[in-house]
């Protein structure tokens, strides 16, 4: 019986650059071993794709979270600049408060409100790194199915 040899190219993605990758096929032998690799690599992305919406919606908790301790130092520091400067004010420190200066105070809300500000801007881009990685998890996965499609009108 003879075995009829194909070489087909796949594109495969490594480090997340695409490449060409030859392949050799040998008859109806390795037919039912390829689905079944198509199969992990679908749900390999599905996963993929289902840990970075997850990491997506954290993103947006933690961004929501900093915004509104941003707001709250914020209101916090104008309620204090109301204040007369010899007032008696206390700063939290871990289980402990400290007869602080008003003008201490505020420096403190103000380079708070400017470390989690930064922290936002961190995140963002994260999550738009995060977000471009889902697009391309989509579109592999949607190649998938569309080469799967091809494969089941070509036989």
């Amino acid at each position: 019986m003879a075995k009829t040899v194909d070489l087909e190219l796949k594109k495969v993605q490594i480090c997340g650059v695409y490449c060409f990758q030859h392949i050799l096929v040998v008859g109806k032998e390795h037919y039912k071993s390829r689905m079944v690799v198509t199969q992990k690599a679908f749900i390999e992305l599905q996963q993929k794709m289902l840990e970075t919406t997850h990491k997506l919606k954290m993103a947006d908790v933690q961004i929501d979270g900093l915004k509104r301790s941003i707001q709250h130092a914020q209101l916090t520091d104008k309620e204090i600049s109301s204040l007369d400067p010899d007032t008696r004010t206390y700063e939290s420190v871990g289980r402990m408060f400290i007869l602080t200066d008003v003008v201490e105070v505020r420096e403190h809300l103000q380079k708070k409100a400017e470390n989690w500000s930064d922290k936002i801007k961190t995140l963002e881009n994260n999550k738009s790194y995060l977000e471009r990685s889902l697009k391309d998890s989509e579109n592999n996965i949607r190649e998938m199915v569309q080469q799967k499609k091809d494969a089941a009108e070509g036989n």
